[in-house]
C-alpha cells in the first residue's frame, strides 16, 4: 500500500523526502512530549505525596488537644490545666502550622518544579545533543550501492598530496635533539647537492630528516633515492617512501600515496605497512568496511610485535563500530597469510594476475578443507577471503558448512560467528 496515496500524489522524489522527514520529525516530537508528560506527572505526585515533618507534628498536637478534653472529662485534669495545656498546644500547632505552609511553598516553587524543569531540559538538550553526535541530521538514508558511490566520489576527489601538507603547521623539531647530530644533518644536505647521484647519501638524509620530524624533506630525499634505484628499489623502498608521504599530511593518505600503496602491494602483496596505509585510506574514504576486513587479516596474521599491530588495535573496534559489525577483537598471529613461494610468486604480476593468483589460492584452500578438513581457523580464513573478493554466496555456503562440521565445538561456533559479522553474512 502506498503511504502517499491521496493529497500525496503527483508529489516529485525531494518533495516525498521533505514529507517523510516532517512526519518523523511530528512523530518523534509527539513521542518526547508523551514521555516528558509522563515524567512530570510522576515527579509532581511524587513530591505532593511526601510529607514534612511539620505535618506530623500537627498530627501529633492535634491528638494531644483530644487527649486533654477526655482527661478533663474523666477529671484527671483540672479545669485550669486543661486551659494551660491548651495554649501551649495551641501555640505549637501554630508554629508547625507555619512551618508546613512554608515547606509547601519553598517545595511547590523549587523544588518539584525546579527538578521538573532541569529534568526536561536535560531530556531535551541530551537527546539533541547524542542525536548530533551519532544521527545525521537532515540527511536521509542512503542504499548500500549509493553508499560505496558516494565513497568512490569522495576517494577520486580528495586533496592531493601538496594540499594536504600546504594545510599543515610548519613541523617543530623534536625535544631534546642533540645540537650536534643537528650540525651533522646540515652537513648532509649540503653533500647530497654537491653529490646527487649519490643513492647511500640521500638515503642517510631520507631517515635523518625523518628523525628530526621533517617529513617532507625525507620524502623528498627518498624520492631521489627511488629515482636513482630504477628497477632495482623494492617492495620496502616504495612501502618507506609510502609512509614518508603520510607522515608528511599528518596522517592522511593522498593519491599519491595510494599510488606507492598500490606499487608497493605490486611487489610484496604481504607488506605490513601498506596494508595498514591501505586500510587506513580506505576507511578515510568512506569505506570502514573494507578497512576492518584488511586490518582484521593483518591482526590474525600477525606476528605479535609487528609494528602495525599497536594501531591496528586501537582503531579496529571503533572501524567495526563505523562499519556496523558486532566486533570482538581476535587473537594476533593465529591467522595464516600467503607463504614465501606465494609471495615471490607474486612478485611482478599485474593486478589482473595477482587476483587469479589469490583466486587459485582461495580455490586451493576450498579444496583442502573439502578433502582433508583443518581448523576452523582455516575455515575462518576462507570465508573472509571469499568476502574480500565479493563472491558472497560462495563465502555463505562454506558459512554453513563450516557450522555443520563444527556443530559440537562452542569455541569453533563463536569464531565463525565473528567472522560472519565481519564479512557481513547471518
Amino acid at each position: 500500500m502506498d503511504p502517499f496515496a491521496g493529497p500525496a500524489q503527483g508529489l516529485n522524489d525531494d518533495e516525498r523526502t521533505s514529507v517523510v522527514r516532517m512526519l518523523f520529525w511530528i512523530i518523534t516530537a509527539l513521542l518526547t512530549l508523551a514521555v516528558l508528560a509522563t515524567l512530570a506527572r510522576a515527579m509532581l505526585r511524587g513530591s505532593v505525596g511526601d510529607r514534612p515533618p511539620a505535618a506530623y507534628d500537627l498530627d501529633v498536637y492535634r491528638d494531644q488537644l483530644r487527649e486533654v478534653d477526655r482527661d478533663l472529662a474523666r477529671g484527671v485534669v483540672s479545669e485550669a490545666d486543661a486551659d494551660r495545656i491548651r495554649t501551649e498546644v495551641s501555640r505549637r500547632i501554630l508554629a508547625a502550622d507555619a512551618a508546613l505552609q512554608e515547606h509547601e511553598q519553598s517545595a511547590g516553587k523549587s523544588g518539584g518544579l525546579t527538578s521538573l524543569g532541569l529534568t526536561l531540559a536535560v531530556t531535551i538538550v541530551g537527546s539533541y545533543a547524542i542525536y548530533t553526535q551519532l544521527g545525521a541530521p537532515g540527511y536521509g538514508d542512503l542504499a548500500l550501492a549509493s553508499r560505496i558511490e558516494a565513497a568512490e566520489i569522495l576517494r577520486e576527489e580528495r586533496p592531493s598530496q601538496e594540499t594536504a601538507e600546504a594545510s599543515l603547521d610548519e613541523p617543530s623539531a623534536p625535544p631534546n635533539v642533540d645540537p650536534d647530530y643537528v650540525v651533522l644533518v646540515e652537513r648532509l644536505r649540503q653533500a647530497v647537492v654537491t653529490r646527487p647521484d649519490d643513492v647511500q647519501g640521500h638515503e642517510l638524509l631520507s631517515r635523518a630528516e625523518g628523525r628530526l620530524g621533517n617529513y617532507a624533506a625525507a620524502h623528498t630525499a627518498k624520492a631521489q633515492v627511488l629515482a636513482l634505484k630504477g628497477d632495482k628499489a623494492t617492495a620496502t623502498d616504495f612501502s618507506e617512501y609510502a609512509d614518508l608521504l603520510i607522515l608528511a599530511a599528518g596522517g592522511y593518505v593522498s593519491p599519491e600515496a595510494e599510488g606507492v600503496l598500490e606499487r608497493t602491494l605490486s611487489m610484496n602483496p604481504a607488506d605490513g605497512p601498506a596494508r595498514y596505509y591501505f586500510g587506513l585510506m580506505m576507511s578515510q574514504t568512506g569505506r570502514p568496511d573494507t578497512a576492518l576486513r584488511v586490518w582484521d587479516q593483518l591482526l590474525r596474521e600477525g606476528p605479535a610485535d609487528a609494528p602495525w599491530i599497536a594501531p591496528v588495535s586501537s582503531q579496529i573496534e571503533e572501524m567495526a563500530f563505523r562499519a556496523g559489525v558486532n566486533y570482538a577483537m581476535p587473537a594476533i598471529g593465529t591467522g595464516r597469510g600467503p607463504s614465501a613461494d606465494q609471495i615471490e610468486a607474486a612478485q611482478g604480476l599485474s593486478p589482473a594476475e595477482r587476483m587469479e593468483m589469490i583466486q587459485g589460492m582461495v580455490t586451493g584452500l576450498s579444496d583442502r578443507l573439502a578433502t582433508e578438513g583443518g581448523p576452523v581457523e582455516d575455515w575462518a580464513q576462507l570465508i573472509s577471503a571469499l568476502g574480500v573478493l565479493g563472491q558472497m554466496n560462495q563465502a555463505n555456503a562454506i558459512l554453513i558448512n563450516a557450522r555443520e562440521v563444527f556443530s559440537d565445538d562452542p569455541r569453533a561456533a563463536d569464531i565463525l560467528s565473528r567472522t560472519a559479522d565481519r564479512v557481513g553474512l547471518e
